[in-house]
């Protein structure tokens, strides 16, 4: 299994404060069956240091060299949207991180959908040539009211990720059942961890894999946790999914 988002650089934002902690997380995640992670700290989030992709970077080779050969590690980030990343999307050499360095990148909206509208941000996202991934809908408030709403993001070329732990119930009934709901509608491209930590928001998704297998089937378990997180770190388009009308260009790594 591959998971597109979990915060296991150390020292950066609210994951793991040492590298110890980060090189645990990375053991855990392998224990459960993944064989990739992509490091994803907040970036452009108010309540974190707004770090430069160097000082990213840095961190992300600290840990790549003491995780070795356990699993595969690659870099990329959970960028905030903000009315000045809508401006950057279109910019020759951006300063947020993609996921793994493809066209693919993980946005994390405001909770109670202040600031650029979604339906104008996946516009400008795919006129620009990106793939917008929508980090955890089900735990954004406004999204999380509004499935058809976010069944109008998905029409229009938006990529759904959602939290392993809401698909067990780890985070509580409503975001199990809005995540459920979601699932049953077809909207979710992919699951992924957003671990924290070892302990409190640990990494893995054998649970979820394992459930979503027995409500709908191992095809769809298959694809949400191995297949459509694959086609991203290959940088190529999700199968069965064209690419976006009016994108520039095709799904590629930079």
């Amino acid at each position: 299994m591959i998971d597109l988002h979990c915060h296991i650089l150390p020292g950066v934002d609210d994951g793991p404060r040492e590298l110890a902690v980060s090189v645990e997380m990375c053991r855990v995640a392998a224990g459960d069956g993944c064989t990739a992670m992509v490091a994803t700290p907040h970036q452009r989030h108010p309540s974190w240091p707004d770090l430069d992709r160097a000082t990213f970077r840095a961190a992300f080779e600290r840990l790549r060299e003491a995780v070795g050969d356990l699993l595969e590690i690659r870099l990329g980030a959970e960028v905030r949207v903000d009315s000045a990343l809508v401006a950057e999307l279109d910019a020759a050499d951006p300063s947020f991180l993609s996921l793994a360095e493809s066209r693919y990148v993980l946005l994390e909206l405001d909770r109670w959908g202040t600031g650029p509208e979604p339906e104008d941000l996946i516009h400008e996202a795919l006129v620009a040539g990106w793939i917008p991934v929508l980090a955890h809908p089900e735990l954004t408030p406004f999204l999380a009211m509004d499935l058809d709403r976010v069944t109008d993001l998905v029409s229009v070329g938006a990529r759904l990720q959602v939290t392993a732990m809401c698909v067990t119930g780890e985070l509580g009934r409503p975001a199990e059942r809005t995540v459920w709901e979601m699932l049953e509608r077809g909207l979710v491209h992919f699951v992924s961890s957003d671990a924290h930590s070892a302990e409190w928001r640990p990494p893995g998704l054998e649970a979820a894999r394992r459930l979503l297998a027995s409500r709908l089937g191992d095809d769809v378990a298959q694809r949400l946790t191995i297949a459509n997180p694959a086609r991203v770190l290959a940088g190529e388009p999700l199968e069965g999914a064209e690419s976006p009308a009016g994108s520039r260009g095709e799904v590629r790594s930079r």
